[in-house]
């Protein structure tokens, strides 16, 4: 008998993460691999956050903090709603933890009961489903595909929902697609919810600054109010500001449910970093033109990537309103031989043979919930972009 929780037997590791080690291994093997599987910008964190960090070290602030946060990076996340979404949030109102994902994984295990259901649009970031597993929570999935512009609409929606249904999941712009939710689109979405008070909102706004051409970002409780006193506002620095590797995830919410997850966080981590806090104050209230120079870059790579992947045989390639990942079709190319010999059944072996033949790492639409798709980010250099692109055209041509 094992003496593992059988709770693991639920959820698998990260296919992200694994897609990621495994470019890193053949790397340090030897393989000329181009990895194209993390959601994370090449910019250096801006200096000014790096200074701030540096000032708290030097004036000692290297203590334990509030479990929810530092007053001044609860003030500054207050300020940031207020000024940005609308949103009048208190600090008490305001939880920050080891990123976004450990903000999430508080928020379902503190409200979430053995089937409870946890209603998530596919494409989903990977980690959703299984937080709401390891919460005793059933996942509801909806299928969201390209022809939707890979958005959930009203209607899908109110199909979905059931008297056991405690959260509804929101990402936008989207983790893998890219897709971003208009006030409209949300419009939509809050006339249904507003018809079942027992569903609660969690929002993913992550990739809020991450967004291109005449796009505007707007966020469910700012564009139906009647809906703030159930939603989750979930937001971090790791993405606009790069500071994947600082660890701050922030949301803001009803009382009563930040207080549950401070409970939660109280018997884990704990608080986070006391130094990535002082980081992150700076970058809430300090200056953000950083941001719209690294968005010009990022519009540059999403279009030459698109591009390129349009003009590789049997794929297509929507154009995205935002974050930083491109979400293909590879439905043109199921059913053909790839030059190792091996039948292209699904998008997992496509992800396979393309990491085995050309060295391009990429991450399976399976993963994501909706196939047969598989997510490129271009969140690093133009050069190895073209390089990669290059390759998956040949891949593509090669296959018979």
């Amino acid at each position: 008998m094992s003496f593992l929780a059988q709770r693991l037997a639920r959820i698998k590791p990260s296919p992200t993460i694994a897609v990621s080690q495994k470019a890193r291994q053949l790397k340090a093997e030897g393989r000329d691999v181009i990895g194209l599987g993390a959601g994370e910008p090449d910019f250096d964190t801006p200096d000014h956050i790096k200074a701030a960090a540096k000032a708290a070290i030097d004036r000692g602030e290297t203590k334990y903090t509030d479990v929810q946060g530092t007053l001044a990076l609860r003030q500054a996340i207050a300020a940031k709603f207020s000024r940005e979404n609308g949103l009048s949030y208190t600090p008490d109102q305001i939880t920050v933890g080891t990123g976004g994902k450990q903000v999430l994984y508080n928020a379902l295990m503190a409200t979430v009961d053995a089937g409870d259901e946890v209603i998530i649009p596919a494409p989903y970031w990977v980690s959703y489903p299984d937080m709401a597993l390891l919460a005793d929570g059933t996942p509801v999935f909806i299928a969201c595909p390209a022809a939707n512009g890979f958005k959930l609409k009203p209607a899908d929606l109110e199909r979905a929902i059931g008297a056991r249904t405690k959260w509804l999941i929101l990402n936008s712009p989207s983790n893998p697609s890219g897709a971003g939710y208009t006030a409209a689109d949300l419009r939509g979405i809050a006339d249904v919810l507003l018809k079942h008070p027992q569903v609660w909102i969690l929002t993913d706004d992550m990739y809020e600054h991450l967004v291109y051409d005449d796009f505007k970002f707007a966020t469910i409780a700012e564009v139906e109010p009647k809906l703030y006193g159930r939603t989750l506002t979930m937001n971090g620095v790791s993405k606009a500001y790069c500071m994947t590797g600082w660890r701050i995830g922030y949301s803001g919410g009803p009382l009563e449910l930040i207080k549950a997850m401070n409970a939660v966080q109280s018997h884990s981590t704990s608080n986070t970093s006391s130094i990535s806090q002082a980081a992150a104050v700076a970058a809430l209230n300090g200056p953000t033109d950083f941001i719209a120079r690294n968005n010009e870059v990022f519009k540059a790579r999403r279009d030459l990537v698109v591009s390129m992947l349009n003009q590789a045989k049997g794929l297509v390639c929507p154009r995205p309103e935002g974050a930083f990942y491109v979400y293909p079709s590879c439905a043109g190319v199921l059913g053909k031989k790839a030059p190792n010999g091996k039948t292209i059944a699904n998008d997992s072996d496509f992800t396979a043979a393309l990491l085995e033949c050309e060295g391009v790492a990429v991450v399976q639409g399976e993963a994501f919930g909706l196939s047969p798709h598989f997510r490129i980010s271009y969140a690093t250099s133009t050069a190895l972009l073209e390089d990669a692109c290059r390759r998956i055209q040949r891949f593509c041509a090669a296959l018979v």
